[in-house]
């Protein structure tokens, strides 16, 4: 249950900022970091047993016929991650109090921030990979909820546009990866999947489930070409770029390639995929970071290299690639989210990022400067601290390569050019801002040390950067250790974090990169000419313009299928069936099976050739809409017809039923539409309906002859044979409806009772006067309410009243049940408001038909909801025999309180239509009118 609540807290938590921020801006911060607190106390309490090799989990079925199970677990590569977002969190939600004005709306900024937060930590503890994407697609719409906080500026409303459409398409691939990975392995449950690496490297889908998976993973974490969204995600206020755009969100793409990278790895297909897309990342995002003037902008570039830094160590496929690649998550994070705070203070104090006028800060902000020298120092990898560790651990391992044979020498040299760059970028952040002269029109002047407290989180993370730099045996090794040995799946070989490893190749390379990296910085003003000479390139315009263009592209498309003509819709369906079906029949050798065929007796024949002329007269009679409307009147009888000829009471039962209910509901709609149909159709759309219409028969009459001819089996003897054992009734039709297929009989009642309420709200309000005479041009009759009908009807409500009840109590051994009884009952009390009219009928049976609907419905749920009182799955049906004195033994079932509610159901949104739509003869006709 732990691990449950781990995840629910934030989400809980949720209300509580918005609930709080009347009181006060500090309250309603201090609500916000109660969940996160809280959750970061349970997941404490577990990191000792999981350090120690214990892997706490949860597993609760949900849905196991799709392979959806809520299963959860706590391994080292879970703990990370898990510590990273609760971590760093509660320090934005303290940094987030100061740095957001007081007329912004921090209770619903808090709100986002922890909705972010659960789905953060769903992603990391999922133990089932379909769970996982359900929170993977949760993290896509909370951080589109962050990156457009500020959504009355328009780059804050596109760069969430932007973010949302990459990462979202992103998804769909993953999620089509993660079921093909689930096909080749039998199972979606992560163990499962991470045991079976040999056996998923050797299918022939192993390429496209890969390629599938990783345009997953680098849509998230900003990778080459995928990475322009997140500069542009900048717009968002900076706790949310400290947060999601260092320390989780980004870190989503990368923790998914440590968590499958048993399963996925140890192919060369992996390598060159994974490896060069991180390397060209590496390189691009540290060459621009360097010509960004913008803060927050160089950043973002910083961001997406050392992003590419930790891919292209997982790509390298080695053990201690893997361990260099979570030192890096870990030291990333923290010296990043310092950076962005740090960045956002300089904004808050300042009024602007841009680089070329925020200069000579440190005599203003002498503590701030200092903090954002040591967190930039450690991005570019200076001695003693944490940066510097895991980017030697870097260089070792690119030098510790040769998949790319003579030509491997070009890694560990795009590793140091990189390195070069970053030592640039991070120089420039540190000379440009804290020192170069005077600070440059400013809007806020002179700047000065933000509240104290604003401070407070980024001198934590600076001092960690500080801790692990100097003692990574003392602090993070253990961490460390149990995290990447979760990822590899396997024991780890040995690996030193000390300070100093005597005078080798990393230890030149960093060298060289920190002194190209300050010569190139000297030298940088002819690299920002070069720079300023090269095509401008918006990639906001662009991705817009692009965007533009596939909506122009779908309307294009649409407007050219939904003409708004039903007939087409037909047409092209219609033909698209007939071309798919003739393609499926065309490879057999003969149409006819080895199957004896039926004999075909006279009554049959007879009654086969009235259903077929019925159809015709249909067709040959539509314009004229009460003769085609008889004449469909006489195929339903027809068809109720046949299912009894075939001993389909029920379904015979259920036809006619519904065909007199049918017939009602169109002869309200017909009294208000004119008697005839104009001929609107061309005669080549005719013959062209004709063709179709012919085909389609003969497809049909074709393809049930090469099926019935045929053997074959069905599942009607399972339901035969378990009818009574399992659901204690011999009506195998209504123990399928509210036993075996109770599941679908919910949704059709719920979908019927919402089709009601739909229907109602279309004509409340709705006034149709009556026509004066009919289409003829004679009067209607004076009386309105004839007395014989009106008996008649008195008479047949209580007859028709004991047949329902008599059908629905023998429904579940004979033919009958809720939904034939809820319709005879409807068209009795239906019967009534046509003899006697709305008024009188209303006063005598005053039902409110809205709450017997869902009435209806909550009946029938509650019903599946108590089999799981007793343990048992939803809908479960419980039935017994018992014997009482003068009536003898009787079966009682559970089931008979879901046919209640299927009854009520029925009745309560049939006559919630037909009862209102004949409201509307009410009203007499005007002279305008007529």
């Amino acid at each position: 249950m732990t691990l449950a609540l781990l995840i629910a807290l934030p989400f809980l938590g949720a209300g509580l900022p918005l609930l709080a921020e009347r009181y006060g801006r500090s309250l309603c911060a201090v609500a916000a970091a109660l969940a996160p607190l809280l959750a970061l106390g349970l997941l404490l309490g577990e990191a000792g047993a999981v350090i120690d090799g214990a892997r706490p989990s949860l597993y609760w079925q949900w849905l196991p016929q799709l392979g959806l199970n809520f299963s959860l677990r706590l391994d080292g590569l879970a703990l990370l991650f898990a510590l990273l977002i609760l971590g760093i969190g509660l320090l934005v939600i303290l940094y987030a109090r100061y740095y957001l004005g007081k007329e912004e709306p921090m209770g619903r900024f808090y709100a986002y921030l922890l909705l972010f937060m659960g789905a953060m930590l769903g992603v990391v503890l999922s133990s089932n990979l379909l769970l996982m994407l359900v929170f993977w697609e949760l993290t896509s719409l909370s951080s589109f909820l962050l990156i457009g906080f500020w959504g009355q500026r328009s780059d804050a409303r596109r760069g969430a546009r932007m973010a949302l459409t990459v990462t979202a398409g992103g998804g769909l691939a993953l999620l089509a990866g993660i079921l093909l990975l689930g096909y080749v392995v039998g199972s979606f449950e992560l163990q499962d999947v991470l045991a079976a690496g040999d056996q998923v490297r050797a299918h022939a889908l192993y390429p496209v489930l890969l390629v599938l998976i990783l345009l997953g993973a680098f849509t998230k974490s900003a990778q080459f070409p995928f990475h322009f969204w997140l500069p542009h995600a900048m717009a968002a206020p900076t706790p949310v770029s400290a947060y999601l755009h260092s320390a989780t969100m980004v870190k989503a793409g990368v923790f998914l390639l440590a968590r499958l990278y048993p399963a996925l790895s140890g192919h060369e297909l992996w390598f060159y995929l994974v490896s060069l897309t991180g390397l060209t990342t590496l390189l691009v995002g540290a060459c621009m970071a360097l010509f960004q003037h913008d803060l927050k902008g160089l950043l973002a570039y910083s961001t997406i290299s050392h992003l590419g830094l930790i891919t292209l160590l997982l790509g390298l496929d080695s053990r201690l690639a893997a361990v260099a690649a979570i030192f890096h998550v870990i030291n990333h994070a923290t010296f990043k989210a310092s950076l962005f705070m740090a960045a956002g203070i300089i904004d808050h104090e300042t009024g602007s990022r841009d680089m070329r006028r925020i200069n000579g800060l440190w005599k203003y902000m002498p503590h701030t400067a200092v903090l954002a020298m040591v967190a930039s120092s450690a991005m570019a990898g200076v001695p003693l601290l944490n940066g510097f560790l895991s980017k030697e651990m870097f260089f070792g391992e690119t030098l510790d390569q040769h998949m790319l044979g003579s030509f491997s020498w070009l890694i560990p040299a795009a590793a140091t050019l990189a390195g070069v760059f970053s030592v640039a970028y991070s120089l420039r952040f540190i000379h440009d801002v804290f020192f170069n002269g005077e600070p440059i029109n400013l809007p806020k002047y002179p700047p000065h040390e933000p509240p104290r407290y604003m401070k407070v989180p980024v001198e934590v993370l600076v001092f960690l950067c500080l801790l692990v730099g100097m003692l990574p045996a003392y602090t993070v090794a253990p961490l460390l250790a149990v995290a990447a040995e979760a990822s590899v799946n396997a024991a780890l070989p040995s690996y030193s974090l000390a300070i100093w490893h005597g005078f080798n190749l990393p230890l030149a390379m960093s060298v060289v990169a920190l002194l190209g990296g300050i010569l190139v910085y000297a030298l940088r003003q002819p690299l920002f000419r070069w720079y300023a000479g090269l095509p401008s390139v918006d990639a906001k315009d662009f991705f817009e313009q692009q965007v533009q263009r596939l909506v122009a592209l779908s309307g294009w498309l649409t407007g050219r299928l939904e003409n708004g003509s039903l007939q087409r819709y037909l047409a092209w369906m219609m033909l698209a069936a007939l071309v798919l079906v003739a393609v499926a029949l065309e490879p057999l050798p003969s149409l006819g099976g080895t199957l004896p065929r039926m004999p075909l007796d006279g009554i049959t024949a007879l009654g086969l050739l009235l259903l077929a002329l019925a159809a015709l007269a249909t067709v040959l009679f539509h314009r004229q809409r009460l003769v085609a409307l008889l004449a469909v009147g006489v195929v339903g009888l027809m068809v109720s017809l046949l299912f009894t000829r075939y001993s389909a009471p029920d379904l015979a039962l259920t036809q006619l039923s519904v065909e007199v209910v049918s017939m009602v509901l169109l002869m309200l709609a017909l009294f208000f539409m004119p008697a005839y149909t104009p001929q609107e159709s061309s005669s080549l759309r005719g013959l062209r309906d004709f063709l179709l219409a012919g085909g389609i028969g003969t497809l049909v009459a074709t393809l049930v002859y090469a099926v019935l001819t045929r053997p074959y089996e069905n599942i009607s003897g399972f339901f035969i044979d378990n009818s009574v054992p399992g659901g204690g009734g011999k009506n195998v039709v209504n123990v399928i409806l509210v036993d075996f297929r109770g599941f679908d009989t919910l949704g059709e009642i719920t979908v019927l009772a919402i089709a009601g309420v739909g229907i109602y709200a279309l004509l409340h309000g709705l006034r149709l006067f009556q026509p004066s005479t009919d289409a003829q041009g004679r009067s209607w009759a004076r009386d309105r309410h004839p007395l014989v009908l009106a008996t008649l009807s008195r008479i047949l409500l209580p007859m028709a009243l004991l047949v329902s009840v008599f059908i629905f109590l023998r429904g579940h051994n004979l033919p009958g049940g809720g939904f034939i009884a809820g319709l005879v009952t409807a068209v009795a009390l239906i019967l009534q408001y046509v003899a006697m009219g709305v008024q009188w009928t209303q006063q005598r049976l005053p039902f409110n038909y809205h709450r017997m609907a869902a009435l209806g419905v909550i009946l029938a749920t509650l019903t599946g909801l108590g089999s799981w009182l007793f343990g048992r799955p939803f809908l479960t049906t419980a039935f017994g025999h018992f014997s009482l004195p003068l009536l003898g033994e009787f079966e009682l079932a559970t089931a008979m309180l879901f046919d209640l509610g299927v009854y009520l159901t029925v009745v309560g949104t049939t006559l919630l239509i037909l009862a209102n739509l004949g409201k509307l003869t009410q009203e007499p006709a005007t002279k305008e009118a007529t």
